[in-house]
């Protein structure tokens, strides 16, 4: 559903000029440090969240300390 067609280099070359005007030169280091913070965060709350996921499946299920007798 691109009613404009896709982004090319002229575009993106717009959208930084804009950028640049409305927040100014001087912010836009403090903006990609926050940016990059704020996605550095979400990596390591998802990949978080998959730990607790394997350290719960390790405490559930209890090691089978008998020995192994296929005959009974």
């Amino acid at each position: 559903m691109f009613l404009l067609g896709p982004v090319g280099p002229q575009e993106l070359l717009i959208i930084l000029l804009i950028v640049v005007i409305i927040f100014g030169a001087r912010k836009l280091p403090d903006l990609g440090k926050s940016l990059g913070e704020g996605i550095k965060n979400f990596k390591s709350s998802i990949g978080g969240k998959d730990k607790e996921k394997d350290k719960d499946k390790e405490q559930g299920a209890p090691p089978d300390n008998k020995p192994h007798n296929p005959q009974g």
